[in-house]
């Protein structure tokens, strides 16, 4: 879907994450976490840990392992490639990713 066809959802503003965190929103009926890096980099993907299916990877750790920009699950410590939503140590429990754009102050995601 191209990007002008998304319908976008403000979030919050970005003075709200903290860089190298993470907040939750509900975007449509989809749980989204969105993380901020240090870079002021913004990424999002499910909030959902699919192996617990508990709604909390806007809570875990921003980090890198080599190149790769993750968050460590606060549950079972997976990590998830921010760009690609790839569970790293079980690629069968990666996860959605999903458009941010941070504009105007705001942080705005799109659900396909």
């Amino acid at each position: 879907m191209t990007e002008a066809l998304l319908h976008w959802t403000d979030v919050c503003a970005v003075e709200d994450i903290l860089p190298n965190t993470g907040v939750c929103a509900l975007v449509g009926h989809r749980h989204v976490a969105v993380f901020r890096t240090g870079a002021d980099r913004w990424f999002a993907i499910d909030n959902v840990d699919p192996k617990s299916g508990a709604s909390v990877l806007s809570r875990g750790l921003v980090g890198n392992l080599g190149d790769r920009v993750v968050v460590a699950s606060p549950l079972y410590k997976n990590h998830f490639d921010l760009q690609t939503g790839e569970c790293l140590e079980q690629p069968e429990h990666s996860v959605r990713t999903h458009p941010v754009q941070a504009a105007q102050g705001r942080i705005r995601v799109a659900v396909a």
